[in-house]
């Protein structure tokens, strides 16, 4: 039987939610030029593969978080996957917004009370991670005990390793880019030469001469 990354990792190549396209570099906010996008939102567009991964997270926060009593999805992408989740499992959720409301009561956490309780936050993607540690601290300074993280997909870059050992946050990715890239060149999305690419990228997204 597959683990869960190779399932996971084919679920996404099947729809496109991690595209891969070395020889045509998208374009980050900040400029850097990279030969991978991920979009985890597409997840919800299709049912067979919706269920893939809710399943698989149920399972992780089971396997690896079994004292959890709250989820919390990160806003926007991780809210309707954590709520999903919540149902699997029968827990309370709620989510992190990226600010305090501007109006109302000014809230940051909506949902679920969180003081005093074991805490995993639902995050789609960890890349440098520093909007994932943003949320665990909010969530700390109110006072829950935040066992980790779940989250679909890593690229696994250093520096968001680094900065998750650093705020002492584990997570846990159902699928990486290692994982990822064997699977597209077993299934003809990618050249061996691309997955070379690929992983060049992810040590070092600032330097271009993986495009070489």
């Amino acid at each position: 039987m597959e683990n869960i990354e190779v399932r996971v990792a084919k679920a996404l190549l099947s729809i496109k939610a991690v595209f891969l396209r070395p020889q045509e570099p998208f374009t980050w906010a900040s400029g850097i030029k990279s030969p991978i996008y991920c979009d985890n939102r597409l997840t919800l567009a299709y049912p067979n593969v919706r269920k893939v991964v809710e399943n698989a997270i149920a399972e992780v926060v089971k396997n690896e978080y079994p004292e959890c009593e709250v989820l919390m999805g990160t806003s926007t992408a991780g809210i309707p996957h954590a709520a999903i989740v919540s149902e699997i499992l029968d827990l309370p959720m709620g989510y992190v917004r990226g600010g305090n409301k501007e109006h109302g009561r000014g809230n940051r956490i909506e949902g679920a009370e969180v003081n005093g309780k074991k805490v995993v936050v639902v995050e789609d993607l960890i890349s440098t991670a520093g909007s994932s540690i943003e949320v665990v601290l909010a969530l700390r300074e109110a006072g829950a005990d935040v066992l980790g993280i779940v989250s679909i997909f890593t690229y696994g870059m250093q520096k968001g390793l680094d900065r998750l050992a650093s705020a002492n946050v584990k997570n846990v990715s159902l699928s990486n880019l290692d994982t990822l890239t064997t699977v597209a060149v077993e299934e003809n999305y990618i050249s061996e030469k691309e997955k070379g690419m690929l992983l060049k990228f992810r040590s070092n997204p600032s330097d271009e001469s993986w495009m070489k």
